[in-house]
C-alpha cells in the first residue's frame, strides 16, 4: 500500500503540473513551490524553537487560528511555522501575524517529508482536520516529533474503516493524540484499536465566539442597510444565487440582499450582475459612490471581509449545500443570526445540530427558502427563539482550544 500511496502522490504532482499550464490555482500551486526548500533553508537555524502548524486551506485555517493565537501567547519564544496545501489559504494568509514563517508545504515524497522536517526541525507539530500526509507523518514518528491533529471527524467511508485499510490505520496510528470534534468518531477509532484521541469539539467554535466583541464597522455595508432587514447570502455558488433570485422576485417581504460569492472572479460576478439586474445589484468595490435607496442587492467583490459582516444580518443564507457541502455556519450564528442552506449538509456536525435544535433550517428548493425566510421574518417570536438558539449553540460549544493547549503542555515548557 506505500507504493501505491506513493505512485499516488507521484501522479498527482504531475496532473498539477500539467494543469497549471492553463489553470490559475494549479499554476499558483506550482509557482509557489519553486526553490522553496532553498527559501526556508536561508530563513530556519538550527537555535528556532519550531512550532508547526499545517494547514490545508483557508477554512481549515480558521480551524487551527485558535489554536496558533494560543500558541503565541502561551510560548512566545518559540516560533511559529505556517504551511498551506492549497493557494487559496497561502495567498490569503502568508503574512498572517501570528506566524513567524508561513510557506507552501512540499508535496509528500519520502524525500520530501525528510528534507522539510529536518530543515524545520520542529519541538511539536499541528495538523488540521484532514491532513493525513503519510511521508510526514512517518518521517515525524520516526524522529520522535509529537504529531497532534486537531478538529478531526472520521467517517465509516474513509479507507481507516475499510477491510484495505490497515496500512492507513498504522499510519494515523504514529500520530502523539487525535483530537475528533464527535463522539462517533471515538467510536470509529475504538473499531480499529487507536485509543489516543479524545472529543475536544471543533476549534471553530472559538474562533467565532471572538467575532461579536471584535470592534469593526462598514460604514457602507451600514448606508447599504439603512433601516430595512438584511438577508445575506455568503459563500454562495450558482445554485444558490439562483434560489436567493427567486426569494427575492417571489417574497412579500421588503428586504435588502447582500451576496457574498465564494468565488469572485469576472465570470462569476458578472453572472450575479445579470441576474439580478432587476433590482440595481452594485459592486461594494464601487458602492461608496452610489445612493442606496435605490439599491436593493449588494455584491461584495472582495474576499476577507465576510464574518464581519454577519453582525449586519437579520437572516442568513449558507452557500454551497447545493454543491458538495455547505460553508461556514459558525460565522453568522455566532451573532445570533438564523441561517438557511441547501441539501448537501449531513456531513457538517455543526448543521446537523443546528437543524435539530432549531438555529438553522436546510431546504431542498426555492419554495421551501421561501417558507422558512417569511415565516422568521413575520413571527417575531419564532424569530427570536431561533436567533437565541444560534447564538447559544455557539457559546455552549466552545473550548477545544483550551483543551489542546493543555495537550501541548504535556510536550512544551512554556518559558
Amino acid at each position: 500500500m506505500k507504493v501505491l500511496y506513493n505512485i499516488f502522490i507521484f501522479l498527482y504532482s504531475k496532473v498539477i503540473r500539467v494543469a497549471s499550464v492553463f489553470n490559475p490555482k494549479a499554476r499558483q500551486w506550482v509557482d509557489g513551490r519553486k526553490d522553496l526548500f532553498s527559501q526556508i533553508k536561508d530563513e530556519q537555524t538550527s537555535g528556532n524553537q519550531n512550532i508547526w502548524v499545517h494547514c490545508a486551506s483557508l477554512g481549515e485555517f480558521e480551524q487551527g487560528r485558535p489554536v496558533i493565537e494560543m500558541l503565541r501567547a502561551t510560548y512566545p519564544d518559540h516560533r511559529i511555522v505556517l504551511t498551506f496545501f492549497s493557494p487559496s489559504g497561502y495567498e490569503v494568509r502568508k503574512n498572517y501575524e501570528y506566524a513567524d514563517n508561513v510557506y507552501y508545504l512540499p508535496i509528500d515524497t519520502i524525500k520530501n517529508a525528510r528534507q522539510f522536517v529536518s530543515y524545520i526541525n520542529p519541538k511539536l507539530v499541528i495538523f488540521v482536520k484532514y491532513e493525513f500526509w503519510f511521508n510526514y507523518i512517518d518521517e515525524l514518528y520516526r524522529q520522535k516529533i509529537p504529531l497532534i491533529f486537531v478538529s478531526v471527524i472520521f467517517r465509516p467511508s474513509q479507507h481507516f474503516f475499510k477491510p484495505w485499510g490497515k496500512w492507513y490505520v498504522r499510519q494515523i496510528n504514529k500520530a502523539t493524540h487525535l483530537f475528533v470534534q464527535n463522539e462517533e468518531s471515538i467510536d470509529l477509532l475504538d473499531s480499529i484499536g487507536i485509543y489516543h484521541a479524545k472529543v475536544s469539539g471543533d476549534t471553530r467554535f472559538d474562533r467565532v465566539l471572538q467575532l461579536p466583541d471584535q470592534l469593526v464597522s462598514y460604514p457602507v455595508i451600514e448606508q447599504f442597510k439603512g433601516a430595512s432587514s438584511l438577508l445575506i447570502a455568503g459563500s454562495t455558488w450558482q445554485p444558490d444565487e439562483k434560489i436567493i433570485h427567486e426569494l427575492i422576485l417571489n417574497s412579500k417581504i421588503d428586504f435588502k440582499l447582500i451576496i457574498a460569492p465564494h468565488l469572485i472572479n469576472k465570470e462569476h460576478i458578472d453572472a450575479i450582475l445579470n441576474r439580478f439586474e432587476n433590482y440595481n445589484p452594485v459592486l461594494y468595490s464601487n458602492a461608496s459612490t452610489y445612493n442606496f435607496e435605490q439599491r436593493k442587492v449588494l455584491i461584495i467583490d472582495s474576499i476577507g471581509m465576510l464574518s464581519m459582516l454577519y453582525r449586519y444580518a437579520d437572516i442568513a443564507f449558507i452557500g454551497g449545500g447545493f454543491g458538495v457541502g455547505i460553508h461556514n455556519l459558525l460565522e453568522a450564528t455566532t451573532y445570533g443570526v438564523p441561517v438557511i442552506f441547501g441539501p448537501n449538509y449531513k456531513r457538517f456536525h455543526e448543521a446537523v445540530e443546528l437543524k435539530e435544535n432549531g438555529g438553522g433550517f436546510p431546504i431542498n428548493n426555492s419554495k421551501e427558502c421561501l417558507a422558512v425566510f417569511d415565516k422568521l421574518m413575520t413571527n417575531e417570536n419564532a424569530y427570536k427563539e431561533c436567533a437565541s438558539t444560534a447564538k447559544r449553540y455557539v457559546r455552549e460549544n466552545a473550548g477545544a482550544t483550551q483543551l489542546i493547549i493543555n495537550k501541548v503542555k504535556e510536550y512544551i515548557i512554556a518559558g
